[in-house]
């Protein structure tokens, strides 16, 4: 019974290793966001778009990407400009619609 209790603490001390070194990756990891490049997939589920939308408006160059060799990535400031490019407001001419 007591190799068993010492299997068991090895395994846990074990799991306990891994997730403290999976920690200190993530954290060593938290640099600054703005140098982060993003993949299409990524930038599609920052954006609430499908990642094949972010894609073929990379490829028509209808929104702001770099590359990194010879992949395209959004930076932050890349997420952002579509954000506040698709921004709407509203013409002072436009007649008021009544409530339904």
């Amino acid at each position: 019974m007591i190799s068993t209790q010492e299997g068991a603490t090895t395994r846990l001390l074990g799991l306990v290793e891994r997730l403290v070194v999976a920690i200190e990756e993530l954290a060593a990891n938290q640099g600054d966001p703005e140098l982060r490049a993003f993949t299409p997939a990524q930038a599609a589920k920052r954006l609430s778009k499908t990642e094949n939308w972010v894609t073929e408006a990379i490829q028509a160059d209808q929104i702001p990407y770099t590359r990194v060799g010879k992949s395209p990535r959004m930076t932050a400031a890349h997420i952002r400009w579509v954000l506040q490019d698709g921004e709407r407001l509203p013409n002072k001419y436009s007649k008021l619609r009544p409530a339904a």
